[in-house]
């Protein structure tokens, strides 16, 4: 039978060759030993006549030496590709329900790694370390620029204006060197110089119930003197009380405080006990004066320079 004839031969036909060959193939030794005998066409085929007579079945010659002729050229019979590049990818393609969602998950996931990276935490990265490049260079020498041009312009004193430009050429270089922490402590201490200018409060003693106004101590370097001490408070021009830091010369520490005792002669301490003592009002409480414009007080009692912010 011809491949055209195959073709628009009966389905009953075509199902019967195939059963045939598969009577043939689970007939190995039959088919062995028959096809290699020199009739073994027409002997193959009494036989599978035979043995179709046996199970009741008819089968017409012609089918089964259509079977025999399939089963030589090896049609109806499924034989596996050979294993190489073509056959892995049409095995990886027709199961590619298996192995697809997880690849393009994993893809989805690597892009948005990649682009997380790249677009997000990279530039992140870049625009930070531009900008502390920028106020190394820029910001902060423009502000220590800034500083030191209002304290020259505001203060009354020539020491304000050299220290201030002294520390901004320190400063400065600081900024050069990549040192941001000294740099901004630099100019931290030029703005507590500014601030300090525009200050502007009055030292009085403490005269109000419950705080001292008045101590001493023996010093524990010289206990053989006594040290005198009024205890003070800085008040605006409003009256209100304002921190300021204190060194205190027995711990050589800087504190912010709102009291203080400022050391005076016995001289001084004798006046202001006597005064409170008369009728429990110091009269002359002011004891210096800070103006706009000066880093330092002005005493109007004499004072030995020394404080303390506890006792």
């Amino acid at each position: 039978m011809s491949t055209a004839e195959a073709d628009t031969a009966p389905l009953d036909d075509v199902m019967l060759a195939m059963d045939v060959v598969d009577t043939l193939r689970h007939n190995q030794d039959l088919v062995t030993r028959e096809l290699s005998a020199e009739n073994r066409e027409q002997t193959l085929i009494d036989k599978l006549r035979e043995i179709y007579r046996q199970q009741g079945i008819e089968v017409p010659d012609h089918i089964l030496k259509e079977g025999v002729a399939a089963l030589d050229q090896s049609r109806f019979t499924y034989t596996p590709p050979k294993a190489g590049l073509g056959t892995t990818l049409a095995r990886l393609y027709v199961g590619r329900r298996r192995w697809l969602p997880a690849l393009t998950t994993a893809v989805v996931l690597a892009a948005l790694a990649f682009g997380g990276y790249y677009l997000g935490y990279q530039p992140f990265v870049q625009s930070q370390a531009a900008a502390a490049r920028a106020e190394l260079e820029t910001v902060l020498p423009e502000r220590m620029d800034a500083v030191y041009q209002t304290i020259f312009e505001e203060t009354k004193v020539q020491s304000a204006a050299t220290s201030a430009d002294e520390l901004r050429s320190r400063g400065k270089v600081f900024a050069r060197e990549g040192n941001k922490a000294e740099a901004e402590r630099v100019l931290a201490e030029m703005t507590a110089i500014r601030d300090t200018l525009r200050q502007v409060y009055t030292l009085k003693v403490v005269n109000r119930e419950g705080i001292k106004s008045d101590f001493w101590t023996f010093p524990e370097i010289d206990t053989e003197a006594t040290n005198y001490y009024v205890v003070v408070e800085a008040l605006d021009e409003s009256g209100r009380a304002l921190t300021l830091p204190v060194l205190n010369e027995e711990t050589a520490v800087t504190e912010t405080v709102a009291l203080w005792g400022l050391r005076v002669p016995e001289s001084v301490y004798r006046t202001v006990e006597a005064d409170k003592r008369n009728d429990g009002i110091i009269q002359g409480n002011t004891v210096g004066l800070k103006e706009y414009g000066f880093l330092d007080v002005d005493y109007t009692v004499p004072v030995l320079g020394g404080a303390v912010t506890r006792w």
